[in-house]
């Protein structure tokens, strides 16, 4: 089994866990309810390279055979155990480079509770600690706010610009590009959460 997979990671009502095959029906259900809301921020093909994956079942079978690879690392995103959203970790890399890119999505109905920045900061923690990655990027479309405000709270570094990055809502769209180190959190990117939230 790859390094750090499987892995079950929480803090207070928020928690990330293996993506596995019996969140079929809730993971429909959460790409139904929000496809307005994650539409302009999602992955298209290009005309040439074939179909998406037109099920939850090809999806989830592609992503845990890269987990068991140790290429990726597909997570549920919980509030309260019950599963609200996704964090992905692909393109994981050893050797010299040590490094991987995450996306993540969450409902629209957990927005702005904080669930996103505390998923994605506990698979930072993990990938920094216990898989031994010393870099990880994100990649965010200039338009997309919510995920803007991510990478601030946590303080990701931007580093430049990619035109047409990534093929989205039929078109190659540009992105800013976003980049945490290991040195630049000795004191784990949790906590950054944890400084950020209101005191009562």
């Amino acid at each position: 089994m790859a390094r750090g997979w499987p892995a079950t990671l929480s803090d207070g009502l928020v928690g990330v866990r293996p993506l596995v095959r019996r969140d079929a029906t809730t993971w429909a259900r959460l790409r139904s309810e929000n496809a307005e809301w994650l539409g302009p921020w999602e992955a298209t093909m290009p005309r040439g390279e074939g179909l998406a994956p037109e099920s939850y079942g090809a999806t989830i079978a592609t992503l845990r055979r890269r987990a068991r690879d140790g290429q990726a690392m597909p997570f549920a995103v919980t509030w309260a155990g019950d599963m609200v959203g996704q964090v992905t970790v692909s393109g994981i890399t050893r050797g010299s480079a040590l490094w991987a890119s995450i996306g993540y999505w969450v409902a629209r109905s957990h927005a702005g509770r904080g669930v996103t920045p505390t998923a994605v900061a506990l698979v930072c923690d993990h990938l920094f600690t216990r898989v031994g990655l010393h870099r990880i990027e994100i990649s965010i479309r200039p338009e997309n706010a919510a995920s803007l405000r991510v990478v601030e709270k946590l303080g990701f570094t931007e580093f430049g610009l990619a035109p047409r990055y990534l093929h989205i809502a039929g078109d190659w769209r540009d992105h800013r590009v976003f980049q945490l180190l290991r040195e630049d959190v000795p004191e784990g990117v949790l906590s950054r959460v944890h400084r950020s939230r209101p005191t009562s």
